[in-house]
């Protein structure tokens, strides 16, 4: 998927195979909305569907021409043959077809450089920041979401998924940690904390401590995130 993403953002920057880059941009953008943010409520806020649509003026009218490495190598490709920049209607079929053969291995060669370089680029960058020592030393664990000092026992912190969506980390006890996500089971509004529980503001739906429906319409309790802490800190699992 990332090397996806990276192909298509190369692509589209540097104008080549424009349309099929669009492509893969819609595709991509529909994967992630029916996976990643197909629970997000009200669904016009999510940014996939958005960017689904995005793509589609690329998809269907290409690049015109504009900002475009391959009408570049075209243009040096029929400079190269003596030809005018433009194809003329006097212009033989195979004459065509040789200068669209001629782009199309030249931009495909500077698609795979591109590529080729921005991957070897990202893999030593990602080397660079692996932490020292054998994997025996270190622990392996998700995004840190808080101190657990900054957490004050019967409080609660917001945080954001790396999945984008809206979570409560809870201390209900000096050595008792939870985490639920914040989108209401009935209509998927962001639920508030107001202690020791949750209440949604859209419906008036109410959840206790452990995420478990109390009152309104909710039809199921919270999502729970695994959580866990790892020197004074407290972490995705």
């Amino acid at each position: 998927m990332a090397f996806g993403e990276i192909a298509v953002g190369l692509a589209t920057l540097l104008g080549l195979f424009t349309r099929l880059a669009a492509l893969g941009g819609v595709l991509l953008s529909l994967s992630f909305f029916l996976t990643v943010s197909w629970a997000t409520r009200p669904y016009y806020v999510g940014a996939d569907i958005v960017f689904a649509f995005a793509w589609t003026p690329l998809l269907i009218a290409g690049d015109a021409g504009v900002l475009s490495l391959s009408a570049r190598l075209r243009a040096r490709v029929r400079h190269g043959l003596g030809l005018p920049v433009h194809p003329t209607p006097e212009e033989d079929g195979t004459v065509q077809d040789d200068v669209e053969r001629r782009t199309v291995l030249r931009s495909g060669l500077i698609a795979g450089a591109a590529t080729a370089a921005s991957v070897t680029a990202g893999s030593v960058l990602a080397l660079a920041r692996r932490p020292a020592g054998s994997p025996a030393d270190s622990v392996s664990h998700g995004p840190v979401i808080a101190a657990v000092d900054d957490i004050a026992v019967g409080s609660s912190k917001s945080f954001t998924t790396p999945n984008g969506m809206p979570a409560h980390l809870l201390r209900p006890a000096p050595d008792t940690f939870l985490a639920f996500n914040a989108t209401c089971s009935h209509q998927g509004c962001p639920v508030s904390y107001v202690g020791p529980g949750f209440r949604c503001p859209c419906h008036g739906a109410t959840y206790d401590e452990n995420g478990q429906v109390t009152g309104g319409p909710a039809p199921t309790p919270l999502i729970k995130i695994p959580i866990k802490v790892v020197d004074g800190q407290v972490v995705l699992a």
